[in-house]
């Protein structure tokens, strides 16, 4: 059996894995990236990546339905094709990934094919290779797959986020079981593309966790293009045939040609982590870490889903740099309690930071700003004025807390907010900036403007008498 030897190995290629072992090749590490699937993990290959190409498609097809309202005049019938979008998915990813493996190249970072199983604290074989690795460190980025719960059937009918983005045909209709994040960006590409939609989420609300002025405002925008919102209960019933697959909700039946699972995501742990390396796991099978990503075990680290932190690509590519770093006894810091969140529906969410209702959960004084996009000339002049920012900030000492913005390109926006969180700036100070005008980054600057009531394009509040 072939040895190899390594300064660094990371499992996982993720965009935590890949992300530390081009910073620990940077440092100067003699690095191996092991992986089983495919170059770019979930994100790249059935996640972020190919939900927001085919949320673009849906974009530009809402477009060019509305462009007579902009002056534009379009004959013939419009209608999406499912497949030409299936394809370009396909083209965006593989020129992404073969970008990967062009830059593990160049940085002399060694790629070998294969699930990585633990034989011990420092060593690592291959099962499909004859292959022993040591390491003088690990990086464990093996991430996070679809939750199925036992109660669900099986069925071809019943589909996680994977298989609904190889789906060959457009569903007539669609039961999405789960409101969070995945099923609403899911449900409003398909509501966009004429598919009967209908949500159920057990919590009160949608998006359970964010800010509920977003979660309402996304509801009612939802609810306005035909897609059915049922809260509060949980699907009982739940049955699937060669045609369909139907459920109950409290006393109302639902059936569709199709239904999503989108509730969460369990932990992709190596092999023998736990008996021969000594890695701890918590009730949930997820990995615990510091804040400078090490596990119980020395010399051993891991980032990004498979810690159970913050699930997001962004967040798993900081703590794929960082335990980079340590690995390689280089010091720096990320701040972990700063992480900004994305909704890719219509209209977008962008969110960092404290909510209202953990403000009030955690007795923290606030004030908040608030400016709506209908207000804006930018927005205005682009026909997308649905959504607000706010900006909330600490009634002391003006800190700004949480940033949450729903509408046009609210995904890109958020990163203002939270390059201003990070410096620790006042919501005075945001408002101080000047912005360009017309933009749509202006919301910032008056919501930032509001929290104090000096916001000059929103009328005064009228007094109490």
């Amino acid at each position: 059996m072939a040895k190899k030897s390594f300064d660094v190995c990371v499992i996982g290629a993720g965009p935590g894995g890949y992300v530390a072992a081009i910073r620990s090749a940077q440092l100067g590490a003699k690095t191996a990236l092991i992986e089983k699937n495919e170059l770019g993990g979930t994100c790249l290959n059935v996640g972020c990546i190919p939900t927001k190409t085919l949320v673009a498609g849906t974009e530009v097809f809402e477009t060019v339905k509305h462009a007579s309202s902009f002056g534009v005049n379009i004959a013939g019938t419009i209608s999406p094709d499912w497949k030409t979008m299936l394809d370009r998915k396909e083209t965006v990813i593989a020129k992404l990934r073969s970008g990967i493996a062009a830059l593990m190249k160049a940085y002399g970072v060694e790629v070998l094919k294969g699930e990585a199983e633990f034989t011990g604290r420092r060593t690592l074989k291959l099962s499909n290779a004859k292959i022993e690795i040591s390491a003088d460190k690990i990086i464990i980025a093996s991430g996070a797959e679809p939750m199925m719960p036992a109660f669900i059937p099986k069925s071809k009918r019943i589909l996680d986020s994977t298989d609904l983005l190889a789906i060959s045909k457009i569903p007539k209709s669609l039961l999405v079981l789960g409101g969070g994040v995945v099923g609403c960006e899911f449900a409003s590409i398909f509501a966009s593309l004429g598919t009967k939609v209908t949500i159920v989420e057990m919590m009160p609300n949608i998006l359970p966790g964010l800010d509920k002025d977003l979660a309402n405002t996304l509801a009612k925008e939802l609810s306005a293009r035909g897609v059915d919102i049922l809260v509060g209960k949980p699907m009982d019933a739940i049955k699937a045939d060669a045609k369909s697959v139907s459920g109950k909700v409290a006393s109302k039946d639902l059936a569709a040609e199709y239904m999503l699972v989108s509730i969460g995501r369990k932990p992709l742990s190596p092999k023998g982590a736990a008996e021969n390396a000594g890695i701890k796991f918590d009730d949930k099978g997820f990995i615990p870490v510091d804040d400078n990503c090490r596990t119980n075990t020395t010399g051993v680290f891991a980032v990004g889903d498979v810690t159970g932190r913050v699930q997001l690509a962004h967040m798993a590519s900081a703590m794929g740099v960082r335990a980079a770093e340590e690995a390689n006894k280089t010091r720096g810091s990320r701040r972990f309690d700063i992480v900004p969140g994305c909704v890719f529906t219509s209209p977008e969410i962008g969110t960092v930071g404290l909510s209202e209702e953990q403000c009030s959960d955690m007795n923290i004084d606030i004030n908040v700003g608030k400016f709506l996009f209908a207000g804006l000339g930018k927005a205005l002049a682009a026909g997308t004025t649905t959504g607000f920012c706010k900006i909330i900030a600490d009634k002391n000492t003006d800190q700004i807390l949480g940033a949450h913005i729903i509408g046009p390109h609210a995904t890109e926006l958020v990163a203002e907010a939270a390059t201003a969180m990070n410096m620790e700036i006042t919501a005075k100070e945001l408002g101080k900036a000047i912005h360009a005008h017309p933009t749509l980054a202006e919301a910032l600057m008056e919501a930032a403007h509001a929290v104090h009531g000096e916001c000059v394009h929103t009328p005064p509040k009228r007094r109490k008498k």
